[in-house]
């Protein structure tokens, strides 16, 4: 792994850190498990680099560890403070699962259109699930929440911004996921 590689995971575990002591801090708990799991993703490029034997540019790494950076900064008050920072961590997540789903089935020579919006939208039902069931168990144990629900209007903009990023992903997908649909 290169010098460049390597410091866009450092930078962004820095990053984490502060968001981690941060949350402590002001003794949130969401922000520091947020972090503590955003943390854990940074490592992902490393584990899919090493596992598949495919080789990543420093440019995918750093936007994979930038999901991880922007949803755990998100915690310490841009998801409540900034109208579209919800919108934005949506849809980059969900590119990055999209873009996953896009060269397995580039590699196994099936079309990734259908396969891709099943499993963004799939994947972002069974989240909403879990932060909904997150959100209400807190609320029922009388526990700040480590992940927070706004409603039903916000769970249908989140499906619609991990929308965004699965079409995204379908028309720029050859462009800059290629070289890696194409490796074997």
């Amino acid at each position: 792994m290169s010098a460049a590689e390597q410091g866009v995971g450092r930078e962004a575990r820095y990053t984490l850190l502060t968001v981690f002591l941060v949350g402590l801090r002001r003794r949130d708990p969401g922000a520091v498990v947020n972090a503590v799991v955003a943390a854990i993703g940074t490592y992902l490029p490393t584990v899919v680099t090493r596992a598949y034997g495919v080789k990543l540019q420093t440019w995918q790494r750093a936007y994979v560890n930038t999901a991880m950076v922007t949803h755990a900064v998100g915690m310490l008050g841009p998801y409540d403070d900034v109208w579209w920072w919800d919108h934005l961590t949506h849809a980059h997540s969900s590119s990055i699962l999209a873009g996953i789903v896009y060269v397995v089935s580039r590699r196994k020579g099936r079309d990734p259109g259908p396969r891709v919006v099943a499993a963004v939208i799939s994947f972002g039902l069974v989240w909403e699930t879990i932060e909904y069931a997150i959100h209400a168990t807190a609320k029922r144990l009388d526990l700040e929440p480590i992940l927070v629900t706004y409603g039903r209007k916000d769970t249908f903009f989140d499906i619609v911004f991990d929308l965004v990023g699965a079409v995204l992903v379908l028309a720029f997908g050859d462009r800059v996921l290629g070289e890696l649909a194409a490796s074997e």
